[in-house]
């Protein structure tokens, strides 16, 4: 049985889809861009304070669903570029701890508002 996850702290699922989907112990979160959910703007000065913002919505969806950072097992993020990855991956290591989850980073064309950084999450939930 799916049940929608929504936390107030990342924002609101514009469109056809839930911030998170919760599937038996497994939690599998949308797409994060830099919005932040209490102003409305985007953080999008530079890639850090992109990926910072981030990070910050999808923990605050991770831990809306009752789990932590450290319950994260996959991650995939997006980078208009690669030679954004340096300046991506020093904010992304500040929010995990050995073992790290896995990870697949590609560079694609199209993220949303011509942002540079877009990630997404699997979560085990904590039993």
């Amino acid at each position: 049985m799916r049940e929608a996850i929504s936390a107030k702290g990342a924002p609101a699922a514009v469109g056809n889809y839930s911030q998170a989907v919760k599937v038996g112990n497994m939690l599998y979160l949308s797409g994060q861009i830099c919005l932040n959910a209490a102003t409305g703007q985007f953080e999008r000065d530079s890639v850090a304070s992109q990926t910072r913002r981030i990070m910050e919505n999808l923990k605050a969806v991770v831990e809306g669903a009752g789990a932590t950072m450290d319950d994260v097992v996959r991650c995939r993020a997006f980078l208009s570029d690669m030679k954004h990855f340096p300046e991506f991956d020093r904010v992304y290591g500040q929010y995990f701890t050995d073992p790290y989850p896995a990870r697949m980073t590609v560079a694609c064309a199209g993220i949303y508002d011509n942002l540079d950084v877009e990630m997404d999450m699997i979560v085990q939930l904590p039993s």
